[in-house]
């Protein structure tokens, strides 16, 4: 297993750039990918992490760079003023595409890769998409979403959409095509109900025929775009809305892949038969500028029904579970960059005759920025693990096999026994491991994606004046993460689908027996006063789960962000402490045991759980300074030294 060197801490001052093996400097997604994954997928799955942060690290990023500079541009109509509907890439992006796509990065989690006999866990898709948003959180757009089609055309596809689902999942850049979502409306919003795209069924053509206009349409040229749109005599409302695939080009030429549009030096799709919509316009947008976002308008573009009519609102929430997660890892990918920049620029910039990492307030700044880092990772993959745990589990009811009775006996032989497993993986039972990803998925988002911009201002700040100047990248992140709090739905929004799976769901028993079942797991004397401190948090949150299920609706909805973000940080106490533990327990064949978790936890306990008198300031806490090198430079700490 990678882990942060026995020998010492990391020495951020030895680098002076950022653009370095992003897995190998990220110690904490390594943890957590450890964690939720079976065992020997890990193990597995550790090379390939290594390679691929090494790539995103140097090719992508450099390349991200000079494609932020330029980005996309729209060609609508062609010279002869005929709908061309092509968008121009720089350069750059066609060869991070190429190399990304064909390091399996969606593959992988569909078709089970040549030296495995399953696919991978959606908790390694989502891990290594964190380490592209490293690089840019924008191409992470059509990497999601071409995950969130696949899903939905395996779990709800046929005959008539399946060379569409083998185009996605290729490994094979030249037979790739990839997905988007067009949902928003101009009239709607995040009122999905009122969406007024209609579908008619064409006799002759033997294709639906949809008109309307799509808003906000992110990887607007993806060429198997999923839409949402209402039929004849269908109601108002969701219940009315049914799932179509859109093509790029005409269905009757077949599925147009990467390798027809760009393929051979061709830059040029002209001989492409195109689907009848027009590209409007792009987006001038404040930042992912790699992804292109613009206006569509359906003019009896042909597509093909995805599952049975109505049934599109429920089809469209499995794509939303892929997509939040996405939007959630790609926030953890922007807070691990602009941390990384962080670290380097304050272990090398001197002030006053010092590196400013040696002072005082720095310290406490890099200590709460890596703590923050570490509950966004942790929360993200323990959601992750559910829906990957979920997934598997439908798979196998399509295919007759228990996979869920696999996965706890692989958790077990981990972690020694049940009690353990379920402490750190979350519930076993199907249902419940459901009922709670139906919770924890809306806060994953909502929290991570306010917590990457308030990361990657911070960064900035760290900088000086070169940060907030485009020669330096913290400028990108700062543009590209603020989009983060609105994709796949604000947090008003994701606050209120809380409320909807606590009420239909009954999200709070496995949420609460979780937490307990994580604080009983936790025994070291080091973590008891914070153990305390969260049982106590514990207690009230149950008490204000109480009060709202017993409220009226309106101040329900009132306390609905609130109750979301107090989720966060108890449920997220109770995870890092459970690991503090693990970590604690660890043999000497693995490792050994080591503190510095305990350290993480406690202190995240200590600054969002523990009510502090006067502001902490008579308290006399001088943690920043004391366990710096082991919070900010992963040093590893003896259990026997905690104090």
């Amino acid at each position: 297993m990678t882990r942060p060197s026995a020998d010492g801490p990391i020495e951020f001052g030895r680098f002076d750039r950022a653009d370095r093996n992003y897995w190998t400097l990220d110690p904490t997604l390594q943890r957590e990918l450890r964690r939720v994954l079976r065992p020997g997928e890990f193990e597995w799955a550790e090379s390939r992490l290594e390679s691929f942060g090494e790539l995103i690290g140097t090719t992508v990023a450099a390349n991200a760079d000079r494609v932020d500079a330029t980005g996309p541009e729209l060609e609508s109509h062609d010279r002869y003023g005929e709908v061309h509907n092509f968008v121009r890439y720089p350069p750059e992006q066609l060869e991070n595409d190429r190399l990304v796509y064909e390091r399996g990065i969606v593959a992988d989690a569909f078709d089970s890769p040549l030296d495995r006999e399953e696919p991978t866990a959606l908790s390694h898709a989502l891990g290594m998409l964190a380490l592209l948003c490293y690089a840019d959180a924008g191409f992470g757009c059509p990497v999601a979403m071409t995950m969130g089609a696949a899903l939905v055309l395996e779990k709800f596809g046929d005959e008539s959409t399946d060379p569409y689902y083998e185009a996605l999942v290729s490994r094979e850049y030249d037979e790739l095509i990839e997905g988007a979502m067009f949902l928003t409306e101009e009239q709607g919003g995040s009122d999905v109900g009122a969406i007024e795209t209609e579908a008619v069924y064409d006799e002759e053509s033997g294709y639906w025929r949809l008109s309307g206009e799509k808003w906000f349409c992110s990887n607007i040229d993806a060429e198997g775009t999923l839409a949402l749109a209402r039929t004849p005599e269908a109601p108002d409302g969701t219940a009315g809305l049914s799932m179509f695939l859109v093509p790029h080009a005409d269905p009757d030429a077949g599925v147009l892949t990467k390798g027809d549009r760009y393929g051979a030096g061709s830059s040029d799709p002209s001989g492409a038969a195109l689907n009848d919509q027009l590209y409007r316009r792009l987006k001038d947008k404040l930042g992912t500028i790699s992804v292109p976002t613009g206006e569509v308008e359906f003019d009896g573009a042909k597509a093909l029904l995805v599952g049975e009519e109505g049934e599109g609102f429920r089809q469209m929430a499995e794509m939303l579970n892929v997509e939040r997660l996405a939007n959630a890892a790609a926030s953890c990918g922007i807070i691990g960059r602009a941390l990384l920049e962080s670290r380097i620029h304050a272990a090398n910039r001197e002030a006053f005759g010092s590196p400013i990492d040696e002072y005082p307030l720095m310290r406490e700044d890099l200590v709460d920025m890596t703590v923050d880092h570490e509950a966004a990772t942790a929360f993200t993959f323990d959601s992750a693990a559910l829906l990957s745990r979920r997934e598997r589990h439908e798979r196998s009811r399509r295919s007759e096999r228990d996979a869920d009775r696999a996965a706890m006996s692989a958790a077990e032989a981990e972690f020694g026994d049940e009690e353990t497993a379920a402490a750190l993986t979350g519930p076993t039972d199907p249902d419940d491991a459901y009922r709670l990803m139906r919770a924890l998925i809306p806060i994953a988002k909502l929290r991570t994606g306010r917590m990457a911009v308030d990361t990657a201002s911070y960064a900035m700040e760290i900088q000086g004046g070169n940060g907030y100047v485009s020669d330096f990248v913290t400028h990108r992140l700062l543009r590209d993460a603020q989009v983060l709090p609105i994709w796949e739905g604000t947090e008003n929004v994701l606050s209120l689908d809380l409320l909807r799976a606590l009420d239909r769901e009954a999200a709070h028993e496995p949420l609460l027996e979780t937490i307990d079942e994580r604080l009983q797991s936790v025994t070291h004397p080091a973590l008891e006063a914070a153990v305390e401190v969260t049982r106590d948090e514990y207690v009230d949150l149950s008490e204000a789960l109480v009060t709202l299920a017993g409220s009226d609706a309106d101040y329900a909805q009132l306390s609905a962000k609130r109750l979301a973000h107090y989720v966060f940080d108890v449920y997220t106490a109770a995870l890092l402490l459970a690991e503090a533990q693990v970590e604690l327990d660890r043999d000497e064949s693995d490792g050994g045991p080591n503190g510095r978790t305990a350290l993480v936890a406690r202190r995240f306990v200590e600054t969002h759980l523990r009510d502090r008198a006067a502001r902490g300031i008579t308290s006399e806490d001088r943690f920043p300074i004391e366990h710096f090198d082991a919070v900010v430079r992963y040093a590893p700490v003896e259990p026997e030294n905690l104090p």
